[in-house]
């Protein structure tokens, strides 16, 4: 967590309330470094908000104060700036959240803040890509670098993203103290929780291979997954060459390393997975969150019948 607190339209005390509710946040909910710094801004934003709107610094005794005409005076100038609602709805959870902690350690009660109503979103849903266009982009990083290890490399950690439905941070977090797979392997996901997932043969052997080309040493600690010169291979070099080779398959920008997770999961559902098994291969923690899978399918019969129906055609 940064030391430094934005500057912001709000008294010393007030200051000193959201340093401590963010050290909370780091110490006691082992909350994410990317989390306390986004619920950071996001508090700090609202912070100096009350201050322009108050016409004075906001302090602690004037956040408990608070009343819904400022929370929807806040929420409008934040639209007004051109924030999505998707991002709003996160600020919102942020100062519900500071809202929250006020009222347990020092006594101080919004209710107006509880009673906001996070802006309606309009569901995301999942963009995987066809069962095909993943083998293809697969197979085509042999021509993505002059390095073959590197090129094994690849093959192996995208072979991992589809085959295991991983997310890229949690195969990259895999190291040789896990070798050698069996049938499953143990990851651990969001929030430090462990799930059990199934390692395909095709897996095993693309992981295998690239683990006799790589030129670094395999200590226990050590990440499988190298850069370059041996140390750990950063995210961004992945996203860059998925970018790479769906421009070389002619692939949507909606192919992302984190598709083809969407793929695994979408094409388990094709296949007559159920949703609870998947929930927990993917590491959901909500069932809700898996069922978006479910809208991806009716959107695709949707698709299908608009393109074969005759009236449809005709129109």
């Amino acid at each position: 967590m940064s030391s430094q607190i934005p500057k912001v339209a709000a008294s010393e005390g007030a200051e000193a309330l959201l340093r401590a509710w963010l050290a909370s946040l780091a110490g006691l909910q082992d909350a994410s470094t990317h989390t306390i710094t986004a619920y950071q801004h996001d508090v700090a934003g609202f912070l100096g908000f009350l201050g322009q709107h108050w016409g004075g610094p906001a302090g602690r005794a004037t956040l408990g104060e608070i009343t819904i005409r400022d929370m929807r005076a806040w929420m409008a100038s934040e639209r007004a700036r051109g924030i999505e609602a998707r991002s709003l709805a996160r600020a919102l959870s942020a100062v519900k959240s500071f809202y929250r902690w006020l009222a347990e350690h020092e006594g101080v009660e919004a209710s107006a803040v509880a009673a906001t109503k996070s802006p309606r979103l309009k569901q995301r849903l999942p963009r995987p890509i066809p069962a095909e266009a993943a083998k293809a982009l697969i197979s085509d990083t042999v021509l993505m670098h002059e390095e073959p290890w590197i090129n094994a490399r690849d093959a192996a950690l995208l072979t991992l993203l589809y085959g295991c439905g991983l997310r890229i941070s949690e195969a990259l977090g895999l190291t040789h103290s896990t070798l050698p797979w069996g049938e499953t392997i143990r990851i651990t996901g969001k929030g430090n929780k462990t799930r059990i997932v199934p390692v395909l043969p095709q897996v095993r052997e693309a992981v295998a291979n690239y683990l006799k080309l790589c030129p670094h040493p395999a200590a226990p600690d050590a990440p499988i997954f190298r850069g370059f010169r041996g140390g750990p291979l950063n995210p961004a070099i992945v996203q860059k060459l998925v970018r790479d080779l769906r421009h070389l398959t002619g692939l949507p920008e909606t192919t992302t390393p984190h598709a083809l997770r969407h793929s695994f999961a979408t094409h388990l559902l094709e296949a007559g997975g159920d949703l609870r098994t998947i929930q927990d291969l993917l590491g959901h923690a909500s069932l809700s969150t898996t069922q978006t899978y479910t809208a991806v399918n009716q959107a695709q019969l949707m698709d299908i019948y608009r393109s074969a129906h005759p009236r449809q055609r005709k129109a």
